[in-house]
C-alpha cells in the first residue's frame, strides 16, 4: 500500500475542506488513489448533508450579480446562522451560484418547483415526437431520459457548474460539498433574472 503522507493528507484536506483525520482515513480506506479519497469524503458529505437538510435555515445573504450591464441577478441562499453567512466560503458559494442563474437563466430552483401542469406539458410532447412503434415501456424510458434533460437545462440545482464543466459537477453538488465543509444546512431560497430587452414586445416604443 503506498505510503500515507502527511504532504498528501494536508492536500486532501485543503482541496476538500474535511479534517485532517478524515483525509488520513479516507486516503487509506482508498489505498492512497487521491480521487477515490475525494470520493469518499465527498459521500461521507453528501450522508452529513442529508441529515442537515431538515434543519432550519433562516440566515444568509442577497446577493446580487451584474455582467456586462445587460444581465442583471438578485439570489437569496439561506444558511442556518449569521456566523456561517459572514464566512469567505458561503460569501463564495453565492457569488457563484449568482453567476450560474445569470449564465445559465435556469427558470426554477429544483425539480420540485416546477408545475405538474408544466411537466405534463412536456411529456406530451415528448411523446408526440416518437413517431416510431415502439413498446410502451421503452417510449416511458425516452420520455423519462427527456425529461431529466429538461431538468438540466431549466432547474438551477440541476445545472452543470459552469465553472466546473469537466466534472459535471452540478450546483447541488456544490451546495453539498458546501454543506459538509460549514456543518449547516444550505438552502436556495428563490432567484430573479433580469435582462435587457427580454420581455418588450415589437413595436413598443
Amino acid at each position: 500500500m503506498p505510503e500515507i503522507t502527511a504532504e498528501k493528507v494536508r492536500e486532501l484536506r485543503e482541496k476538500t475542506g474535511a479534517g485532517m483525520m478524515d483525509c488520513k482515513k479516507a486516503l487509506t480506506e482508498a489505498g492512497g488513489d487521491f480521487e477515490k479519497a475525494i470520493d469518499l469524503l465527498r459521500q461521507k458529505g453528501l450522508a452529513s448533508a442529508a441529515k442537515k437538510a431538515s434543519r432550519r435555515a433562516a440566515e444568509g445573504l442577497v446577493a446580487s450579480y451584474i455582467h456586462m450591464d445587460k444581465i442583471g441577478v438578485l439570489v437569496e441562499v439561506n444558511c442556518e446562522t449569521d456566523f456561517v453567512a459572514k464566512t469567505d466560503i458561503f460569501r463564495e458559494l453565492v457569488k457563484d451560484i449568482a453567476m450560474q442563474i445569470a449564465a445559465s437563466a435556469p427558470q426554477y430552483v429544483s425539480r420540485d418547483d416546477v408545475p405538474q401542469e408544466v411537466i405534463e406539458r412536456e411529456k406530451a410532447i415528448y411523446r408526440a415526437s416518437i413517431t416510431d412503434n415502439k413498446p410502451a415501456h421503452v417510449i416511458d424510458k425516452i420520455i423519462e431520459g427527456k425529461l431529466e434533460k429538461f431538468y438540466a437545462d431549466t432547474c438551477l440545482l440541476e445545472q452543470v457548474f459552469i465553472k466546473d464543466p469537466e466534472q459535471k459537477k452540478k450546483i447541488k453538488d456544490i451546495i453539498t460539498d458546501a454543506i459538509a465543509r460549514l456543518g449547516e444546512n444550505i438552502v436556495v431560497r428563490r432567484f430573479a433574472r433580469f435582462q435587457v430587452g427580454e420581455g418588450s414586445k415589437e413595436g413598443e416604443v
